[in-house]
Order: C-alpha cells, then sequence, then structure tokens
C-alpha cells in the first residue's frame, strides 16, 4: 500500500480526528475541558491494560525469542540521548542543561504513540510481538538516566542521584507499566480473559478519549513555537524520522517480524511528555520547559501521530521486501 494511502487511513481514523477536534476546540476558545480526574484515570487505564497484555503475551515468548529485540532496544536507550545531546549542543548551539532536557525527551518514550502504532497495526491486520511492551519499560528508563548523566558530568554534578533514581522508579508511569507486566506475567492469557470486558475490548475507545484531551493540551503548547524557534522545530519532525529508521533497522537485524520493527521504529521515534518531564523538573530544574515540552508535545507527538506511524510503516516495507 502506497505511503500517501496509509497516511490518509491514519489520519480518518477516530482516534487522530479526535486529536484534531481536541486542537481545533483549543483554538477556537471552546468551553470543552477534561476534569483532571479523567485524564488521570485515562492515564492509568491506558498504562496498566498495556502492561497487563504485554505481560500475558509474555509467558509465551521464549528467552531467545526476547534477547536479541531486548539488546538492540537498551542501545537505543544509550545511543539516541547521547546522539541528540551532542546534535543540540554542537547544532542547536543549546545550553548544558536544555540540550540534555530535550534528550531526555527523545531518548524516552511515549506511551500514547505506542497504543497509537498498535492499533494502526491491529487496523491493518499485521501482527507484532506480544513483548513489545517490555521494550517500552527497557527503552524509557536507562535513556532518561543517560541524558542527566551527560548533564550532570557536563555540569560537575555527579552526587545525588539517590532522589533522581527513585522518583523515576516510583513514578507512576514506570510502576503502571511494569506492574501491569508482573499481573499480566503471573496472571497469564487464562487471566486476561477474566478482564478483557475492561482492558482489552473498551481500550480504543479510552485512547480515542486520551487523545482527545491530548489535542487540548498540545494545541496550548502551540503559542511557545515562536519561542523555540526554527532549530528545534525541524529537529522535532527530523530527529524522529532518523531514529525511526534506526530502530527498523535495528529490529529487522534482532529478528523482530514486519509489525515488531514498526513498533521498534516508533517508539525510537517518539518523545515523551510523562516520565521524562517530571524527571527533568527534579534532575534539571534550570532547564527550559518551553523547549522540551514544546519540542516533544507540540512537535513531535501531532507529527508521529497523524505522518509519522505510516511512515515508519513503510519504510519498513522497504526493509522486509
Amino acid at each position: 500500500m502506497e505511503i500517501f494511502e496509509l497516511v490518509r487511513i491514519n489520519l480518518l481514523s477516530p482516534m487522530v480526528l479526535a486529536f484534531v477536534l481536541g486542537i481545533v476546540a483549543t483554538l477556537v476558545r471552546s468551553d470543552l475541558r477534561f476534569p483532571e480526574e479523567l485524564y488521570t484515570g485515562l492515564s492509568i487505564y491506558l498504562l496498566l491494560a498495556i502492561g497487563m497484555k504485554g505481560g500475558a503475551e509474555l509467558t509465551k515468548t521464549t528467552l531467545n525469542e526476547f534477547f536479541m529485540p531486548a539488546l538492540v532496544t537498551l542501545l537505543l536507550g544509550v545511543a539516541i540521548p547521547s546522539l541528540a545531546y551532542l546534535i543540540l549542543r554542537r547544532l542547536g548551539r543549546f545550553g548544558v542543561a536544555d540540550a540534555a532536557a530535550i534528550a531526555a525527551h527523545y531518548g524516552s518514550v511515549s506511551v500514547v504513540t505506542f497504543a497509537a502504532v498498535q492499533t494502526f497495526l491491529e487496523l491493518q491486520q499485521i501482527p507484532y510481538e506480544g513483548f513489545m511492551p517490555t521494550l517500552v519499560a527497557i527503552l524509557e528508563i536507562p535513556a532518561i538516566i543517560v541524558a542527566l548523566l551527560i548533564a550532570r558530568v557536563a555540569l560537575g554534578q555527579v552526587g545525588h542521584w539517590g532522589e533522581v533514581v527513585r522518583d523515576l522508579l516510583a513514578g507512576k508511569s514506570i510502576i503502571l507499566l511494569l506492574g501491569g507486566l508482573v499481573i499480566g506475567l503471573l496472571a497469564g492469557t487464562s487471566g486476561l480473559e477474566q478482564v478483557a470486558p475492561l482492558f482489552v475490548d473498551p481500550f480504543k475507545g479510552a485512547l480515542t478519549l486520551f487523545l482527545l484531551e491530548m489535542g487540548m493540551v498540545a494545541a496550548r503548547r502551540f503559542r511557545d513555537l515562536r519561542r523555540v524557534g526554527g532549530f528545534l522545530i525541524a529537529y522535532g519532525i527530523l530527529m524522529p524520522l532518523v531514529n525511526g529508521c534506526v530502530g527498523i533497522w535495528l529490529g529487522n537485524l534482532a529478528g523482530l517480524s514486519y509489525g515488531g520493527a514498526v513498533v521498534l521504529g516508533t517508539l525510537a521515534a517518539s518523545a515523551s511528555y510523562i516520565a521524562a518531564p517530571a524527571a527533568v523538573r527534579i534532575a534539571l530544574p534550570q532547564a527550559n520547559p518551553s523547549y522540551y515540552l514544546t519540542a516533544s508535545l507540540a512537535i513531535t507527538f501531532p507529527f508521529n501521530l497523524a505522518f509519522g506511524i505510516p511512515l515508519y510503516f513503510g519504510i519498513a516495507s522497504w526493509f522486509y521486501s
């Protein structure tokens, strides 16, 4: 299928259209608002559901199948923030704190983008490995630590890591994702079937609601686009494309299926706006949120949601043709 046709299909999916509706509602100054409790509840639901489904699928996976994908994912978690930091420092002329903060976001993962690519593949009836949620956790934690470590060394602040690591591991995204994985792993497929009416069947509907809210959140950051400059806007589009291609290539080398490589490429191309901001606020309070939040949430997230996912799908077909 042509990439342009895939983009068209993706743009007309309920999830993407809900995201666009959220943007439009904010731009026309609608009084549409999500209660904070609903937003929190949806994020908890999505993270736990992703973890539980991944854990149940992990029971069907052998160590030989999982080892190489886990290894290349860990490699991505080290390489992406390191490369991002160098580009932002050398070409973007960002200060140490800002470059490291942005690098932490781009090395980490957008769980909502991950859920969106899963939904996209299911609509295309393309199978992928069930252990992919485990790779989310493998990519997210080391990437943030590497970026913050680079900043600490560059700034001569190598001590006091306990609070950062504790808050990172105890953050809700990691707790829910890893906790869900453990629940799914221990309960197995039969256990997941018991809660499928809540955690499997309504998943796409909950994701649609969450993306409606994310559209409103992203639109509120659009005003910062004028402040972040042309370089960061270009970076927020080109860096995901490069990372996505590398992720697909490494997924192919690691023996992932076509669908699995698309998921890994999308993970590599995504940028965090949940775990990374929380860690950066603690470790690098001097970093400018307008840079890292606008880049990840107002540039990269909409790009990946609307265009990136079908592009990675098409690029992967070249590797697997």
